[in-house]
């Protein structure tokens, strides 16, 4: 795509608004010309995962073009409804990836602009995008016969009576036509304020050929192709936070961290090995004793307590600081202030002793995540010039040298200045040990040297690639027709929700969007590993099938593993396989024992479901009972948090409940009634938060590990008690178990221990497959793929799937 003398055929959508805009166009030649070559715009509300695919499809078809005639994607990034960006953004990855072709991004409203200039419009024009709750997404601009032209530096979001109180107060007011589909919305607002010229209400949405027309004038201005075209690094514009990240940013800068305040827990806290969280005013103290440590001796002058304090008081210039805690003590910091669209990384201090952890580049991949979402594009910061360990890891995470402040620190003493674009060169997840620089790799990848042994051998295989997004695990695995898992690869989000004590479905979204493809790059890789290819990774095109997560879940998470697996399925011209999440779940026990047969009574205990199932064969199951409230990970979740001891919450009591007595306190045990299979944990959370709030008023110190203790047995008792019941009942002598909580070594030693003693095998699955992960979905793909189980192209998510 470098060339523009040549002619390069580009495939270009956008989900973000109510129009689902497609289009295949010719892009470049001797006139730098767009040609059209088929559209198939067509306003689709609500169902562009439905109908994108199906689309493109039939544009191609129209256009005369073959999927492998296409030479690049582009898709529109917003801003507009957050689903709708991430459905376009997923699908366009996974085409891209499929295809090993390039993707390139473009705004929304640039496109809306072009899309008004192919059709004449000329003048001061203004694209009121709806944003909905009350808000439009403002931008302006200037049409001459040249193009569009922007009168702003970044997509923003107001309210839609301050964009009218804006436009309004111009002198030029008289001359500004309107656009965007905010009009549809806050039409009248604009007509109340003497804002009355709209251009024709057909042109208010994007177009195929309007985002075709932005890229090339995005490339024209940059002098060449705008962006590298790897899908890994084209992601949404947002232009605010999630509410939940508002909110937390409001607490950091107006009150203190209820989380960082002396509770009398802290020697019950100090099994917890290196946790990440927002810096709030108590670290105050620690930050400083920290930071006279790291720097003893150098020219930095080591910050006070007191400068810590000042960076909570001042909410009206945005900041990010985070903190790493290890045993109870205060192990590393990072943090900065945002100047325009800059963030000035202020301090990193990491204790000796930490260091080469991956600490810093972690703590500074909070603070980048943090201000990415406030608008920053870049990230600057001074550096001693004799600190070579501290520009050595900046020069890995991006940085490059822009100055030299001669004596900055003191005589002889320069500081040198690092400036680095963002996103920074950071790991896929806290597992990786070395950040990976995606955005700086070729990109189409090369195509791998196989030979005919390889490729026969691989063909044989008939591998299947799985995706797993059903809630805050990016996940993906490989597995081959023996049921061989190849690859295996997960990357989390714990940290990210942890700052909020549960996951929030609209950061868990948009943190699939950005792993999505890494994750994928690094399943295809560790397959052809396992497989002993020399030639390179796996190509989506080698796989048998692809699988994916359909529901049950949230369904934000799911829609991005669902367009994405679409989307890649189609560029490689695969079959597509729907999996029902709670049925991984069930599978994940032939990971295990490949022998497991029907009839079997099968429990799930996780974050979002507890059932009781009597599985009668695959495939054929009956739902005995399940939870009429909260879900056992929920109940672990909620009780962690209200004894203030963090996130997620099931790992934290069950380490807590090695030492405890569960007999110590006696908790109800909530419909444990012969033949009933229902579950209930509501009544059984509020007796822990009484008895807390009991104990604590009247002075008594809570023994810990004795409450983690009884509240398992309370929840696990049932679990057995119900188990027994229901093999009773059907004559089933198999039991096996899955769900996050399924990895509760308490949980899993008491079934074996109980029910072996009844005659009945207990399967439990690896405690790696019990959380969310892609190779219990792999599995039931691969028994999808031999009895040909297809789905079609237009599948969407589903998040209330039953089993």
């Amino acid at each position: 795509m470098k060339n523009w003398a040549e002619t390069h055929t580009i495939a270009a959508i956008d989900t973000s608004t109510d129009m689902l805009a497609c289009a295949v166009a010719r892009v470049g030649g001797a006139e730098d010309a767009v040609e059209v070559l088929a559209s198939g715009d067509h306003l689709c509300r609500r169902h562009a995962n439905i109908e994108l695919i199906k689309t493109l499809d039939a544009a191609l078809a129209e256009a005369g073009v073959a999927r492998e005639g296409v030479d690049a994607y582009l898709v529109g990034r917003g801003p507009g409804s957050f689903t709708g960006v991430r459905i376009g953004i997923s699908t366009a990855k996974g085409l891209a990836r499929g295809a090993n072709v390039p993707l390139y991004g473009v705004s929304t409203l640039d496109a809306t602009a072009w899309t008004a200039w192919r059709a004449g419009v000329r003048g001061l024009l203004g694209v009121a995008a709806d944003a909905m709750r009350g808000e439009v997404y403002p931008a302006l601009y200037t049409l001459d016969d040249e193009g569009a032209h922007r009168l702003f530096d970044r997509e923003r979001v107001v309210k839609a009576a301050q964009a009218v109180e804006e436009w309004a107060a111009r002198d030029d007011a008289d001359r500004l036509q309107l656009t965007g589909d905010g009009l549809v919305r806050y039409g009248d607002r604009f007509d109340a304020a003497g804002l009355t010229t709209r251009i024709d209400r057909a042109l208010w949405w994007p177009s195929g050929e309007g985002l075709a027309l932005a890229w090339r004038a995005a490339c024209e201005r940059a002098g060449g192709v705008e962006g590298t075209g790897d899908p890994a690094v084209v992601l949404p514009i947002y232009t605010r936070l999630s509410d939940a990240e508002e909110n937390e940013r409001k607490r950091l800068g107006l009150q203190q961290s209820a989380r960082s305040e002396v509770t009398g827990v802290a020697e019950e806290l100090a099994g917890r090995h290196l946790q990440f969280r927002p810096m709030g005013p108590a670290d105050a103290e620690a930050a400083a004793h920290l930071e006279r440590a790291c720097f003893e001796g150098a020219g930095h002058t080591p910050w006070t307590a007191e400068q810590f304090l000042g960076e909570f008081s001042e909410p009206a210039v945005p900041r990010s600081w985070w903190v790493a805690h290890d045993d109870g003590e205060l192990v590393g910091f990072a943090g900065g202030m945002v100047v325009e669209h800059d963030i000035e990384i202020l301090d990193v201090a990491v204790a000796d002793g930490h260091r080469r952890q991956g600490i810093a580049r972690k703590l500074l991949s909070h603070v980048s995540y943090d201000v990415q979402m406030l608008g920053c594009t870049t990230a600057s910061l001074e550096v001693e010039a004799a600190n070579v360990g501290a520009r050595s890891l900046y020069r890995a995470l991006g940085f490059a040298q822009a100055g030299v402040r001669p004596g900055y620190y003191g005589q002889g003493a320069d500081a040198i200045i690092m400036k680095a674009q963002l996103p920074l060169v950071l790991p896929v997840d806290a597992a990786s040990p070395e950040p990976t620089a995606a955005a700086m790799r070729a990109w189409p990848l090369a195509a791998p040297a196989r030979s005919d042994e390889e490729r026969a051998e691989i063909a044989r295989r008939k591998l299947v690639l799985a995706i797993e997004s059903s809630c805050d695990e990016t996940a993906a695995a490989i597995i081959d027709s023996e049921g061989a898992l190849l690859a295996n690869q997960v990357s989390t989000q714990i940290d990210f929700h942890a700052r909020f004590g549960g996951v929030v479905p609209e950061i868990a979204s948009r943190k699939h969007v950005e792993a999505i493809v890494g994750v994928i790059d690094a399943a295809l890789e560790e397959a052809a590993a396992a497989l002993g290819l020399t030639g390179g990774a796996l190509e989506p095109r080698e796989l048998a099938a692809v699988g994916v997560t359909q529901g049950p879940g949230l369904v934000g998470a799911l829609v991005v593993g669902v367009a994405f697996a679409k989307g890649l399925a189609y560029a490689a011209d695969v079959p597509l396989i729907a999996v029902n999440h709670l049925e991984g779940h069930l599978f994940a026990n032939l990971l295990a024992e490949p022998t497991l047969k029907p009839p079997f009574i099968f429990t799930l205990v996780s974050g979002g479901h507890t059932m009781l199932v009597h599985v009668r064969d695959w495939g054929d199951y009956r739902v005995l009972g399940e939870t009429l409230d909260d879900a056992v990970g929920e109940a672990f979740d909620k009780v962690a948090k209200a004894l203030g001891l963090g996130y997620p919450g099931g790992p934290i009591i069950s380490r807590l409940a090695e030492t405890g007595n569960p007999k110590a306190i006696d908790f109800p045990r909530a419909l444990n009634r012969k033949g009933d299979y229902r579950f209930s944990l509501s009544g059984l959370k509020t007796a822990v938060v009484n008895y807390i709030e009991q104990e604590t008023e009247a002075g008594r110190t809570i023994h810990l590990p004795d409450l983690a203790a009884s509240f398992e047995a309370a929840v696990f008792d049932v679990q057995y008690k119900k188990a027994w019941g229901a093999l009773r009942e059907t004559g089933a002598r198999e039991y096996c178990i899955g769900g996050g909580v399924a990895a509760n070594p308490h949980l899993r030693e008491m079934m074996v221990k109980k029910l072996g003693r009844q005659g009945v095998r207990v399967t439990l699955p690896p405690r790696n497959a019990c959380t969310d992960n892609a190779a219990m979905i792999a599995e039931v793909a691969r028994r999808k793929l031999e009895r040909g189980e297809f789905a079609p192209l237009d599948i969407d998510a589903e998040p209330n799937m039953t089993l």
